[in-house]
């Protein structure tokens, strides 16, 4: 299984922290995470957003979204834009954009 650090399959399966739990959450989403990556960076295709918008935007949960964003990171295919807007916690999230 790969682990966080695992960067020979990371990002393109998702990552866990090597606890059960995590492993589980990992394995769970590892053929769902390629449509959900495609369909958040279509979303910010559209417009920058943070991730909580872009997990409104595709209803869904924000705890399935916010993975995706790191892995699209990780990438290079998105960038913190260096904006801030509340989340839903009321937080300060980063705002994110598609690479030129």
């Amino acid at each position: 299984m790969p682990d966080l650090f695992d960067l020979a399959r990371y990002p393109e399966a998702p990552g866990h922290r090597g606890v059960d739990t995590s492993i589980e959450a990992a394995e769970s989403m590892e053929k769902s995470a390629p449509l959900l990556r495609k369909r958040c960076l279509d979303r910010l295709k559209m417009g920058p957003a943070t991730a909580d918008e872009v997990a409104a935007f595709l209803e869904l949960s924000v705890l399935s979204v916010r993975p995706r964003f790191t892995e699209l990171y990780t990438d290079g295919l998105i960038y913190d834009t260096g904006e801030r807007r509340p989340n839903a916690s009321g937080r300060r999230a980063k705002v994110w954009a598609v690479e030129p």
